[in-house]
């Protein structure tokens, strides 16, 4: 029995000494593999840091501190030390309306305050209509267009740089802000903040490096040879801001409250001196009209000269009306379809505004055809940067986004709301002069309604959206025979024409009175505009924050009218 034991123990022995064997075996095995990885790291880490792993292959494209190659079209090309970038990723980055003009075989192009216009053969740009010498033209490569962006440098307000060394070009707006600062050290630029990072270049103590944000330990910069990436913010020193942030002031502070002053073309301006005008901070009196040729007719003279005084004495700014309703549908058409004439109708009212010191242009073209509206938007295209570079504001009347060819789908309401400093909703003819029927100028419903349509289906900035609403309202007559007129009455006149005792009913829907009477053997219906509808209407403009609001027509109103815009959008 005690041998057994003896046996047992020896065994037991025997197989806890394996297993301190086996278990000094797997512990050398994973000692040995840390050690490895030990190793490899301490390897990459060092070969990391003479090693540059972030070389490129094909020309890189950095613009305003984003590397941007991957969004690329088409390839960068550089020929003769010019680079070209092809129209498809201009359009992507710099102009989505840039379009190629077939009347004159150029790619038209704008940006911000500059139109250009550049060919495929003469070494000429011509921008906001003068023509200089380039070194370049646009080019075609493989059934792509080129242009020669490093000779448009002033079009798009960039500084653009070509690095051979490492295969970037640097683009940079000179709008923006820009910041630099010195590295006290010799450093490796990592590709992120991650504890193992790839070198993507090398930069040496006194260099200067673009400063781009700051993310905990660390600054992300863009270093001399175009690179962007991260080092420890502590390497940094001197921190200077070389060029700083150019923001454009708006013409107008707060709420726009403008007013037509409207007059023939026969007629003058309306003497308003010694006058002014509660809350309103911009007129737009009918200074300019297309005649039937479709050339820019003035009707200023002496008494325009001296509104203008007066406005501008007042505090308001000046915004004249330009109208085509003398030059009618076909001459418009004429005018749009030709980019040589758009231009000239463009030179034209750009004179006027320099000659006259006014202060913006509020364009009123209606009745067009509905084929032309992509060249009318092209109009407001082409005009907005010429009047932009000379300080003034853009306006563009349009009606409400459902209704006839003529009168409603004549307008992109998008491109317009884009482009324009303001588009102006003229929120009334509900029921016009040719409706079948009586009803109402304008219903709050049929206001919000479209409203709603300009902010959610042609997504239009709110704050870029002035709401017009009138100052008048329609008098509807059915005769006997079931004849349907009606004439257009001043809202402080209705109370006249309505007949002593007559019952108002309001609607809630349309937030409106209306009324409704009989004249000998005829029907009236009168839906009135006063100060409770015109304040429901109004009460939109803080409720989506509009830009402000605009009147049709100074002179219809009541007294107590612009108090309450006041009050109500400020």
């Amino acid at each position: 029995m005690e041998k057994e034991r003896r046996v047992t123990r020896k065994q037991e022995n025997k197989n806890t000494n394996a297993d301190i064997a086996n278990k000094k075996k797997i512990i050398k095995k994973i000692l040995t593999i840390i050690i490895a990885i030990i190793v490899f790291v301490i390897i990459v880490l060092i070969a990391n840091h003479f090693i540059i792993l972030d070389k490129n292959k094909n020309i890189n494209l950095v613009i305003n501190n984003k590397n941007v190659t991957s969004n690329l079209k088409n390839e960068i090309l550089i020929e003769d030390d010019i680079i070209y970038l092809s129209q498809q990723d201009i359009q992507n980055f710099f102009d989505k309306y840039i379009y190629k003009e077939d009347e004159t075989n150029q790619i038209i192009t704008t940006y911000d305050k500059k139109i250009a216009a550049i060919g495929f053969e003469k070494n000429t740009i011509t921008i906001n209509g003068s023509k200089k010498e380039i070194y370049a033209h646009t080019i075609e490569r493989d059934g792509i267009t080129y242009l020669p962006i490093s000779e448009m440098k002033d079009v798009y307000n960039v500084e653009i740089k070509n690095i051979e060394k490492t295969k970037v070009v640097t683009m940079d707006s000179l709008d923006r802000e820009q910041k630099k600062a010195i590295v006290t050290s010799n450093l490796s630029v990592r590709s992120s903040t991650n504890f193992i990072a790839k070198t993507i270049d090398r930069i040496k103590k006194g260099d200067y490096v673009i400063v781009i944000s700051n993310e905990k330990n660390y600054t992300k910069i863009r270093t001399e040879n175009g690179k962007i990436g991260y080092i420890k913010s502590n390497k940094l020193a001197n921190e200077i801001s070389v060029r700083e942030e150019m923001k454009e002031e708006k013409q107008i502070e707060g709420k726009v409250n403008l007013t037509w002053d409207y007059f023939s073309t026969v007629g003058s301006a309306p003497d308003r001196t010694g006058t002014s005008i509660d809350g309103v901070n911009v007129v737009s009196p009918a200074f300019f009209y297309l005649d039937e040729d479709g050339d820019l007719q003035e009707n200023i003279g002496n008494a325009g000269k001296k509104y203008i005084e007066w406005a501008h004495d007042n505090g308001y700014k000046v915004w004249p009306m330009v109208s085509n309703a003398e030059a009618g549908l076909q001459v418009t058409s004429t005018i749009m379809n030709s980019y040589k004439k758009r231009q000239e109708l463009i030179e034209n009212i750009v004179d006027k505004c320099v000659e006259y010191k006014i202060d913006g242009i509020n364009v009123d073209f209606e009745n067009m055809k509905q084929e032309d509206k992509d060249l009318y938007s092209r109009f407001i295209i082409e005009l907005t940067p010429r009047l932009k570079e000379i300080g003034l504001v853009t306006s563009v009347d349009v009606t409400a986004p459902d209704g006839g060819e003529t009168w409603s789908m004549c307008f992109d309401r998008n491109v317009i709301g884009n482009v324009a400093d303001y588009i102006v909703f003229m929120a009334y003819d509900e029921y016009g002069v040719s409706s079948t029927k009586p009803g109402t100028t304008a219903g709050y419903d049929w206001v919000k309604l479209s409203l709603n349509k300009f902010l959610q289906t042609e997504v239009i900035n709110s704050d870029k959206i002035i709401l017009a609403i009138p100052f008048y309202t329609r008098v509807w007559t059915t005769n006997s025979q079931g004849k349907i007129s009606s004439n257009t009455i001043a809202m402080k006149n209705v109370e006249s024409v309505i007949p002593n005792g007559t019952e108002k009913q309001w609607n809630d829907e349309l937030k409106q009175n209306y009324v409704q009477y009989n004249e000998g053997n005829s029907k009236k219906e009168i839906w009135i505009e006063d100060i409770d509808s015109l304040k429901a209407k109004v009460s939109l403009i803080k409720e989506n924050n509009l830009a402000g609001v605009a009147s049709w027509q100074k002179g219809m109103e009541l007294d107590e009218v612009w108090q309450m815009l006041k009050q109500e959008i400020n």
